[in-house]
């Protein structure tokens, strides 16, 4: 999914001030929103789980609470926003160890405008798909959580692929009601298959099928 740049922020993490201020002047020329922290610990404060696409521009060394520190304390967290750290010559070994962690990039200081921008667009690229996957996931979410309990069990062997004879025998109830709790799933999801079906629920949860690799 495509977002206008002005929907897009740059989170700016760096104890350095002239640094910030450059980053402000060539984030905002390509128009990306731009907010600014001088410390981990400044950041923390503010930083909210994303609702838009974003990245965070990222000392690796700083007083404090290091680069590294952070990356760690937004996992626990779990605000999962694309971390591209900036370098000295010396630290391209501890990068490649923070993208080991789940960093989206990395820049060696001091670095070309153009690499430093093609770096963000990649990063957004990456939010905007997870806040995408995310938006998916929470509508599949919220379809399969206006099932009943019964409903629940019904529609996870339907989605399955097992047929009303079986679902009956397995759930103790008559193929009657199994059929008629069918049709209130179909009806409360919006699906018109048992394949639709079981994409609807893969989407909520990836695991949400995988006694389909047991036996029967």
């Amino acid at each position: 999914m495509n977002y206008p740049p002005e929907q897009c922020l740059v989170q700016v993490v760096d104890d350095d001030a002239s640094l910030r201020r450059s980053l402000r002047f060539l984030l905002e020329s390509v128009d990306w929103k731009v907010q600014l922290h001088a410390s981990a610990e400044e950041f923390l404060e503010v930083v909210a789980p994303l609702s838009q696409p974003s990245c965070l521009l990222l000392d690796i060394r700083m007083p404090a609470m290091s680069g590294l520190e952070l990356q760690q304390v937004l996992r626990q967290r779990g605000i999962d926003i694309p971390i591209i750290f900036m370098t000295g010559h010396a630290d391209v070994s501890m990068a490649v160890q923070a993208m080991k962690s789940g960093a989206a990039d990395f820049i060696e200081k001091p670095f070309k405008d153009q690499a430093l921008l093609d770096a963000v667009a990649a990063a957004m690229r990456r939010s905007a798909g997870a806040l995408q996957e995310k938006r998916i996931r929470d509508q599949a979410i919220a379809l399969l959580g206006s099932l009943s309990p019964r409903e629940r069990e019904v529609a996870r062997l339907v989605a399955l692929g097992r047929p009303n004879k079986l679902i009956a025998a397995a759930l103790g109830i008559s193929e009657k009601t199994v059929h008629i709790h069918r049709q209130h799933v179909m009806e409360k999801t919006g699906v018109s298959s048992a394949a639709e079906l079981a994409r609807l629920m893969l989407r909520a949860d990836p695991a949400a099928l995988d006694e389909a690799l047991r036996p029967a």
